[in-house]
């Protein structure tokens, strides 16, 4: 299979294996990729699984046309990957093997050599020539091994990106990439959110238009589409809107409270109510569903003074996976000593970013009046949000939503007759109350600005707390005349025609325009209210705030240069060009200041 004119798929499909590593059921089997790339110089891209030696070595022959390969880069020691190391090197004793110097400690490990006398030591930053192809080597520790190295070939601007945007499932199987995917991800590699992200930023800086994975299918089309699913992984932030209840149930009790529950919360308005039965369903699907999904609520019964075993597993999944950036319902059954709450809340304290719900249901033995209550207290609050969005259920004239406004960050949301639109801004202000009058200034670079000079209206939305970083990029980083902004999340209209967000904000409002004041590089907008929504109780997001906990800390140590103020972006080098753009935020070179 040809990936490009010089670069050959030569991987084999796995459709022997029940379980991956040892506990990940793949029906569809596994694909062990392994590329080759023809130049002057010939690099094999890794190995495959030990079950595939002649089947590999038949491919590469194939491949190769008489020609004998030069290198083989080893980007990554798992056995999966690398088992057939010493098979390659009998085979082709005169190739040389590329890879890290922590690598070269593994294969010692594994086959006791390090095949010194063939060595190529790579790191960041090291490069390869082929010919007319140049490999570039992007350190990668951690994702999801220390040694790992990810390569990127500049010539035909190809990635291959070791485990990364990988997937169960063989490459002759056809199903859906993000399903699998996610699951391949958040059990495998989802612990290493931190280190996901710093290879993100590496390759924000490159031209990609090719993903090479060892894992899954080769990624052409819509690159922006996986990145972005990676960007929210790596952050935890919720994917899809809805709700996870996963529970166990010993007679019977709490299953049924749960499926009452379940009821309740489509009755609410919850758009998607997914429930997993701890002790049947497969863990992993599960897991994947707890990190999906913005919202869980966990019913157990209390068992031998502690919970049952299987919630006791499932939550320990999520914590050693850095399980974050959730709200989290409790429900506990017991007959005379409850102790699940208690238990499954200290679990869970070590985990960044959970916000409990106010309304805990304590079940003994079986459902009765008090416990019903508590069921329909929960589902109402977690269905709070959704029923501030939808139009037939909404408070219109919540003027409590005045109370979030504050020195806060914002984003304003407008449309231009073409498209809607989207900006940040930080100055929005409540200037009368009677008649409720507010202010909202807007820079008059910002195309936002321009458009609702000429429309005369726009929503405000106040961003809470929990909105991350990639809020503040998607609006504050790029421009509405050329990129549409709003194009990949869930459509939301207020009674004015115009979008607002249906996450991270705890209330907005429809302004009408009545006067405008010019000052000079801003304009300020002053409007009347027709329409104002409390949507969530989380706290609005000040500018203080983003600066301390949302703001990515510039990795700036050992550098020499000069760092972006707006998003952290280090461009090294002894003189910062007049004319820089930053490539992230898009802010020039007086946004930058010296390191150090």
């Amino acid at each position: 299979m040809g990936v490009t004119n010089d670069i050959i798929y030569v991987g084999v499909n796995d459709h022997k294996i029940d379980l991956f590593e040892g506990q990940y059921i793949v029906p569809n089997g596994m694909a062990y990729n392994s590329y080759l790339i023809m130049d002057e110089k010939i690099a094999i891209m890794d190995t495959v699984d030990r079950n595939f030696t002649h089947e590999w070595l038949d491919n590469l022959e194939k491949a190769l046309q008489g020609r004998k390969p030069d290198y083989l880069v080893v980007q990554h020691m798992e056995p999966d990957h690398s088992a057939n190391i010493a098979n390659f090197v009998k085979t082709y004793p005169d190739a040389k093997i590329v890879s890290s110097q922590k690598a070269f400690v593994m294969m010692n490990q594994f086959f006791g050599t390090d095949f010194a006398d063939r060595q190529v030591v790579v790191a960041e930053g090291s490069t390869l020539e082929l010919g007319k192809h140049v490999l570039n080597f992007v350190a990668a520790p951690m994702v999801h091994w220390p040694e790992v190295i990810m390569t990127y070939d500049s010539t035909d601007k190809v990635l291959f990106s070791a485990d990364g945007f990988g997937k169960f499932g063989a490459l002759d199987v056809e199903e859906d990439w993000a399903c699998e995917a996610r699951r391949y991800y958040i059990g495998i590699v989802g612990k290493y959110g931190a280190q996901v992200q710093s290879v993100l930023k590496k390759a924000a800086n490159l031209d990609i238009q090719i993903i090479c994975p060892l894992h899954g299918p080769v990624l052409k089309e819509n690159l922006g589409y996986y990145i972005g699913l990676y960007q929210t992984w790596s952050t935890y932030q919720q994917e899809t809107e809805g709700i996870v209840i996963a529970y166990t149930s010993v007679y019977g009790n709490t299953k049924k409270a749960v499926e009452k529950l379940a009821d309740l919360l489509k009755e609410k308005g919850c758009p998607k109510v997914v429930v997993n039965d701890l002790a049947r369903c497969d863990m992993a699907e599960a897991v994947e569903d707890a990190f999906r999904y913005g919202k869980i609520i966990l019913a157990t019964t209390t068992y031998n003074a502690e919970i049952f075993p299987f919630m006791r597993e499932f939550i320990n999944h999520l914590t050693e996976r850095n399980f974050s950036n959730k709200k989290v319902g409790l429900i506990e059954n017991g007959t005379w000593a409850p102790m699940a709450a208690k238990v499954m809340t200290g679990m869970l304290e070590k985990c960044k970013n959970l916000t409990f719900a106010d309304n805990t249901v304590h079940i003994k033995s079986a459902l009765n009046d008090e416990s019903n209550a508590q069921l329909e207290a929960l589902a109402e609050e977690f269905c709070g949000e959704y029923q501030a969005r939808a139009a037939e259920t909404a408070d219109k004239n919540d003027l409590r939503a005045l109370f979030n406004i504050g020195y806060g960050l914002y984003v304003v949301t407008t449309n231009d007759g073409k498209k809607d639109n989207g900006c940040i801004v930080n100055t929005v202000t409540q200037v009368t109350s009677s008649p409720n009058r507010v202010a909202v200034t807007i820079n008059k670079d910002n195309y936002t600005h321009h458009v609702v000079e000429q429309s005369g209206i726009m929503n405000v939305n106040c961003l809470s707390v929990e909105a991350p970083f990639s809020v503040f990029e998607k609006y504050g980083f790029q421009s509405g005349r050329s990129v549409d902004k709003l194009a990949d999340i869930e459509v939301l209209r207020s009674d004015n025609g115009l979008r607002f967000l249906p996450q991270y904000i705890n209330a907005f409002f429809s302004l009408k325009v009545e006067n405008y004041v010019d000052l000079g590089t801003h304009g300020m907008f002053i409007c009347s209210i027709t329409e104002s929504r409390v949507i969530t109780k989380a706290e609005t997001m000040t500018y203080t705030y983003y600066q301390n906990n949302v703001k990515p800390k510039p990795e700036t140590e050992g550098k020499k240069g000069y760092v972006c103020k707006v998003c952290g972006y280090v461009y090294e080098g002894d003189e910062l060009p007049d004319d820089f753009i930053c490539p992230l935020c898009k802010h020039g070179a007086a946004d930058f200041e010296p390191i150090g």
